[in-house]
């Protein structure tokens, strides 16, 4: 059994899976992400196969759309949105209710761990109101010196649990962190 196949058998976890520059940067400023790694897979395979539910922001969807095929027709997917004429169909659907009601209700239903995937304007919030369980962060040793941040300056003071830990021949750090004061 994986550790990502481990977790699926607690509470339904948020996980935010993402990759960013060494000085924090999700994107360049255009939102173009080629500087991103392909060489190799960095877990993302047995990652995937670990959730069934993508929450994504309205930015991110819209990027993601870019890249071709919607990756993530096999999940049920949510696209968060205030915008009540975007319309997310037939990818995934929209929401506009209570991020943290809905959230908490999603958890009660039976299902593998959930991705959270975009940017800084939908990982603040799931920070604030403590929904996110698990940050994995994969650290491309590049420097952008500009771009789409992944975390807002706004971003409340949150500790972090070191988990697991680990390197690549390419440079790229992965690390794994468990979210909140508490210890695990």
């Amino acid at each position: 059994m994986t550790a990502w196949e481990f977790s699926n058998y607690t509470m339904r976890r948020i996980i935010l899976f993402i990759a960013a520059s060494l000085d924090g940067y999700i994107a360049r400023a255009s939102g173009e992400v080629d500087w991103l790694f392909t060489d190799q897979d960095y877990g993302y395979t047995e990652f995937l196969a670990s959730v069934d539910t993508v929450l994504m922001g309205r930015k991110t969807y819209e990027q993601v759309l870019t890249f071709g095929e919607f990756p993530y027709l096999e999940k049920t997917c949510y696209v968060f949105s205030n915008d009540p004429h975007f319309d997310t169909a037939p990818h995934a659907q929209t929401v506009r209710s209570d991020i943290k009601a809905f959230v908490e209700e999603l958890r009660q239903t039976d299902g593998k761990n959930i991705w959270l995937v975009g940017g800084a304007a939908l990982i603040q919030p799931f920070i604030a109101l403590s929904l996110l369980d698990e940050l994995v962060l994969s650290i491309h040793p590049i420097l952008l010196g500009d771009g789409v941040a992944l975390f807002h300056q706004a971003t409340l003071t949150t500790f972090l649990t070191l988990t697991r830990s680990q390197s690549y021949d390419s440079g790229l750090v992965q690390l794994t962190y468990h979210v909140g004061a508490e210890n695990i």
